[in-house]
């Protein structure tokens, strides 16, 4: 099926306008999406959501933002509750550096997080698309907001290709600013809206192109759907990996209150070489501390 021609400020308006209307009937009911969402449980979702399915983030973010309701609470508590309590989440430095910025938010800003890009940019553990996502979802500011279902979405519906490149680049970016509204609610409204599309239909396998809003003026559905064609797309393994070793020795050290031995951590992790280097790299990142020679725990 051909797409429809049509001038580009055209197309980028119709695109939008139907995107919004797809997800004023099919958004999620997220709890951080909620309007009673304060900015703070908005930062914590977002750290949270980095590499993680929004199921396996429901609960602990729940849980989070009840013990911890405010940037000020978290600072207040040691980082290794902040360790502890993120659980199975995967990647825990990124708990870390929540407590980090938690603690700079109260330090810096009086315990309140700050409502623009560039201040949010030199906050610990937020880069360009944390910041960006903050400052549009918790502050409804225009932001070009960029994740992996955005970049999809675009890859296929302005760029004709299945996938978008590897790393972003500026030629994508000019791209989609294109799409971004004038209006900085509309234009917020647009950032959530696209990346419940690339969740939920315009997904990496098998997308529901039948049920996409801007099915006729999508590139790469007019061109036939062409076939990835850059490099290999891999999938992560974990089984046997170091990070799973160092998921493994964190769960043990979460489930106790008093530092461990570390004979109790062969349980864990019978290959002691590997166990070796992963418990050093979880020092190295400041997860795990050695209060002695034979014994290591959470820090604080």
């Amino acid at each position: 099926m051909a797409a429809v021609t049509v001038d580009p400020a055209t197309r980028h308006a119709t695109v939008v306008e139907r995107v919004l209307d797809w997800y004023a009937v099919h958004a999620r009911d997220l709890p951080w999406r909620r309007p009673e969402a304060t900015p703070w449980q908005v930062v914590v979702s977002e750290f949270m959501l980095q590499q993680t399915p929004v199921e396996r983030v429901r609960e602990p973010w729940r849980v989070w933002v009840e013990r911890w309701p405010s940037p000020a609470a978290l600072a207040a508590a040691p980082s290794g509750e902040a360790v502890r309590a993120w659980g199975r989440l995967g990647y825990p430095r990124r708990a870390l550096r929540l407590h980090r910025a938690a603690v700079a938010i109260t330090k810096e800003h009086d315990g309140q997080v700050p409502a623009d890009r560039e201040t949010l940019l030199r906050l610990p553990g937020i880069g360009a698309y944390t910041a960006a996502a903050i400052a549009s979802f918790a502050f409804g500011r225009r932001e070009v907001v960029l994740d992996t279902n955005v970049r999809r979405v675009l890859a296929r519906v302005d760029g004709g290709v299945a996938f978008p490149a590897a790393s972003q680049t500026v030629a994508e970016v000019a791209a989609a600013t294109a799409f971004v509204p004038d209006e900085p609610e509309r234009a917020a409204r647009w950032a959530v809206a696209v990346m419940e599309l690339g969740a939920l239909v315009c997904v990496a396998r098998s997308p529901r192109c039948d049920a996409c809003p801007v099915q006729d003026l999508c590139a790469w559905r007019a061109a036939g759907h062409p076939a990835w064609d850059g490099p290999p797309r891999k999938g992560q393994s974990y089984d046997g990996t170091d990070r799973q070793c160092r998921g493994a020795l964190l769960a043990v050290l979460r489930s106790s209150d008093e530092p461990v031995a570390l004979g109790e951590l062969a349980a864990a992790w019978p290959d002691e070489a590997q166990r070796t280097r992963c418990l050093a790299s979880l020092v190295a990142d400041g997860l795990v501390v050695a209060p002695t020679a034979e014994h290591v725990a959470l820090p604080g």
